[in-house]
């Protein structure tokens, strides 16, 4: 697996910091930031790498105004795929969202202007999403004669439910603001930067036990996959792991010596 610093990039930009967190950056802002099959290609080759690269948690974030408005719909036009091509792409979609969803490195994402389509799709998979006062996210394939295709019936829908997923799809209605936080588009608004606050969310992440990290981002989602019975064997299992790991010994020692840090209301 090569270096994150030898990955070949058109689309997206990365800025390794010293604490462990890796900025990347959307960078196509003349395109508001649209998927197109290379951006795709991308982010598959760089969070495949992301979890044996040392990085301990990653802000995605966007070039311009908009974070990412969603299918490159001038490609899908010009490309004229036939059925069985387009479900391959979608498939090649699956396969990057899932990679962070299940990669165990903490994923925050910064948004800003659109999130919209598949750029709904692709916040969705993140696991911590911040937005400013300029966010907006729609679902507006239902107006364009199309579908999602690269997860927001699973990630959305178990965002918002099913009711709010059908009548984004159907009318176009679009959230912002405090709206879009109540109903869990996002977990976070912020008046300022979205990119700055995330980072900062990202570096808290960062000072978390990898392991931790891992499962907290990665059983969280193959737990909610599963039977309820399923999932409490399954949990105990991860639990049995993470909670004896060696490294939390010294954290367990200060928390008991009253050293460790302190949970306020």
């Amino acid at each position: 697996m090569p270096h994150l610093s030898e990955l070949s990039l058109t689309r997206v930009a990365l800025e390794q910091q010293d604490d462990g967190v890796l900025i990347a950056t959307l960078n196509r802002p003349e395109k508001r930031n649209a998927l197109d099959s290379v951006a795709i290609d991308e982010l598959i080759t760089l969070f495949s790498a992301v979890p044996r690269s040392g990085v301990r948690a990653v802000v995605l974030a966007a070039e311009g105004d908009h974070f990412c408005a969603g299918l490159d719909l001038v490609e899908h036009h010009e490309e004229d795929r036939s059925p069985a091509e387009f479900m391959h792409l979608c498939l090649r979609w699956h396969e990057a969202f899932n990679k962070m969803e299940y990669g165990g490195v903490p994923i925050i994402a910064a948004l800003k202007g659109a999130v919209v389509g598949g750029g709904l799709e692709l916040a969705s998979s993140a696991h911590v999403r911040v937005a400013d006062a300029s966010t907006y996210f729609a679902l507006p394939e239902g107006q364009r004669g199309l579908f999602t295709g690269g997860g927001a019936t699973i990630r959305v829908t178990g965002l918002v439910g099913k009711a709010r997923m059908i009548d984004m799809m159907l009318t176009g209605r679009t959230y912002r603001g405090q709206e879009a936080v109540d109903i869990g588009l996002a977990q976070y608004l912020v008046d300022g930067s979205s990119l700055e606050f995330a980072t900062a969310l990202a570096r808290r992440a960062a000072e978390n036990l990898p392991l931790s990290n891992f499962a907290i981002c990665s059983a969280i989602s193959h737990l909610g996959n599963m039977s309820a019975l399923d999932a409490s064997y399954a949990e105990a299992v991860v639990a049995g792991i993470v909670n004896t790991q060696p490294d939390a010994r010294s954290r367990l020692d200060a928390f008991k010596k009253g050293t460790g840090p302190k949970i306020r209301g």
